[in-house]
């Protein structure tokens, strides 16, 4: 039986390609990634059940190093997905040591397919039994920072009433605000809890893989289309569909988006078979979009289609009250990470904090305090290991020296000259004047 989720790391792409058609027997969902370097991206948008990790990413290097950092890390932050190691090098050593750093098997190259399945199959159903042990509705466990302001806990109420039902949420707030982790929150607190949330970065998908991506494609369909593809819609079937930053689809491609919003059901590029999709529809943006169907640039019939409900996260700015209180939560999770023992802050800490702009909004706190608990040589930190630097204001431009309308035009048009290297034609046609009127300004400036 067909189920769970799979991501693949290896360098090898023939490894890759024999995999993508050997591992879709056993799993729904099957993902493949070259290297490790977008590794903890691709674990926070796909939350796969398993990973098949190889050990070593250089050609001369078998140490099976990099697979044990990476090994240890995805179950430092992710403990519930089961790691396998992949290596061409069987060594017991490096065995028991990922196993000792969280690895739930060894698999050496070349293998065997049905002790490969069989471990990869085993390792899914190790993840479904952490899962089915974890709460109900994990929502204290979700990650959202609330902190304590009148508006985050207004925010927290409205969350509370619109989380059991299946409307749909629009979420905007400036970058850093949280848009994802509230977007799992309400996840958290739906029926559907239990289900998958499948995430897409709306914006990042290109044009041309826009719909297979969002809605599959069979076998055939195009040139790399090797194999058939269940799409984002397919895979929260059940779910959770979230559409982050939903502003930057291009305005052609949101018809087709919005028919599969009305219609709850999808066709894979090169089918003609309507596939019906339950999902609860939940979209984010920093854009003002309002402002985009004003302009045009954004459906009028899409935006209300998202916006059943709207809530908007509160810049941290505007909610200072909550900085400090944050900045100990990010403390205590950093001494944990890094073994230190911080206390807290010092008063011209809290100071510095307070009275700081914070254009990355909690995103830009939290790297903050880690950079400071890393560096700081007290007990508490102080203002000096926060190195906060207010953005610089705008160089000033100098001001020019009052002119004459004759002045001007000279100017212009000299700067036209420059600009189009003599080319009298594209001149006359960026100053929005005729050759001939050209030719008499020329002899007026001597140019």
């Amino acid at each position: 039986m067909k189920k769970g989720k799979i991501l693949v790391v290896d360098d090898n792409a023939g490894i890759r390609a024999t995999l993508k058609l050997l591992l879709p027997v056993h799993f729904a969902q099957v993902e493949l990634i070259p290297s490790p370097v977008t590794l903890v991206a691709k674990m926070d948008e796909y939350r796969p059940d398993v990973v098949l990790l190889d050990m070593n990413f250089h050609a001369d290097i078998n140490t099976g190093n990099e697979g044990l950092y990476w090994a240890g890390e995805l179950h430092q932050m992710y403990p519930e997905t089961q790691i396998v190691l992949f290596t061409a090098y069987a060594n017991i050593e490096l065995a028991v040591e990922g196993m000792r750093r969280g690895a739930f098997d060894f698999v050496v190259k070349p293998w065997d397919n049905d002790k490969l399945l069989g471990t990869l199959c085993a390792a899914r159903d190790k993840s479904f039994n952490v899962r089915k042990q974890q709460p109900l509705h994990a929502s204290q466990d979700s990650g959202m920072l609330w902190g304590t302001s009148g508006k985050m806990e207004i925010l927290r109420k409205a969350v509370k009433k619109i989380a059991p039902t299946d409307a749909t949420v629009l979420i905007t707030g400036e970058n850093g605000t949280g848009k994802d982790l509230l977007a799992q929150e309400i996840h958290a607190g739906s029926r559907r809890s239990l289900s998958p949330m499948v995430c897409v970065d709306a914006g990042a998908i290109t044009d041309t893989l826009f719909e297979s991506e969002l809605f599959g494609h069979v076998k055939g369909a195009f040139t790399d289309a090797h194999s058939d593809h269940i799409g984002k819609f397919e895979s929260a079937d059940g779910g959770t569909l979230f559409l982050d930053e939903i502003g930057n689809i291009p305005l052609h491609l949101q018809a087709k988006l919005l028919r599969a919003i009305q219609n709850r059901s999808i066709t894979r590029v090169g089918d003609t078979k309507e596939i019906p999709v339950d999902i609860r529809l939940i979209c984010a943006t920093n854009m003002d979009l309002a402002a985009m169907v004003r302009d045009g640039r954004f459906r009028e019939d899409l935006y209300y289609r998202i916006n059943t409900v709207h809530l908007n996260l509160p810049a941290l700015r505007e909610r200072t009250e909550d900085i400090v209180p944050l900045g100990e939560l990010f403390i205590s999770r950093f001494n944990e990470k890094y073994h230190r023992s911080i206390a807290g802050f010092t008063d011209d800490a809290v100071r510095a904090l307070e009275s700081y702009g914070w254009s990355g909004n909690i995103r830009e706190l939290q790297n903050c305090i880690e950079k400071a608990v890393i560096l700081c040589e007290g007990q508490y930190i102080s203002a000096a290991d926060l190195q906060l630097e207010e953005k610089p204001a705008a160089a000033s431009v100098p001001e020019r020296p009052e002119e004459t309308l004759d002045q001007a035009e000279e100017r212009t048009i000299r700067e036209a000259m420059a600009r189009y290297e003599g080319n009298l034609t594209l001149v006359a046609r960026s100053l929005g004047v005729s050759r001939p009127t050209l030719y008499s300004k020329l002899k007026k400036y001597s140019i």
